[in-house]
């Protein structure tokens, strides 16, 4: 099965912070300058980091954990270590196991 690969047009237009902000350039702020009001020109300089819904779906295009301007870092979910899933499969085992021994008949 093939590997999922990122988005090699998005790579070149975002940089992804250590932290997983996704810093992006604002639109219509490269040229034509001329015509657009002082105000609107401040407000393009300023918002330079992806929203929470903009980062959900940078994501699945990118195929890694994002984090929106709005959110800590707890917040994104970590996958866990080869180490963690194996504990984690072996104590679900074990509860059903106690499940499974809970349910068959105490008798004979």
């Amino acid at each position: 099965m093939s590997k999922n690969k990122p988005h090699k047009g998005l790579l070149k237009r975002v940089r992804i912070t250590k932290s997983g902000l996704v810093k992006h350039k604002s639109a219509n702020s490269k040229h034509l300058k001329s015509g657009k009001s002082p105000n609107r020109l401040r407000r393009l300089r300023k918002d330079k980091f992806a929203s929470n819904a903009e980062a959900g779906a940078l994501e699945r295009q990118l195929h890694r954990r994002l984090r929106g301007r709005d959110q800590d870092r707890a917040t994104i979910k970590r996958s866990p270590t080869p180490a963690q899933s194996k504990a984690a499969k072996a104590a679900k085992a074990e509860k059903a196991a106690a499940a499974e021994k809970a349910k068959a008949p105490a008798g004979k």
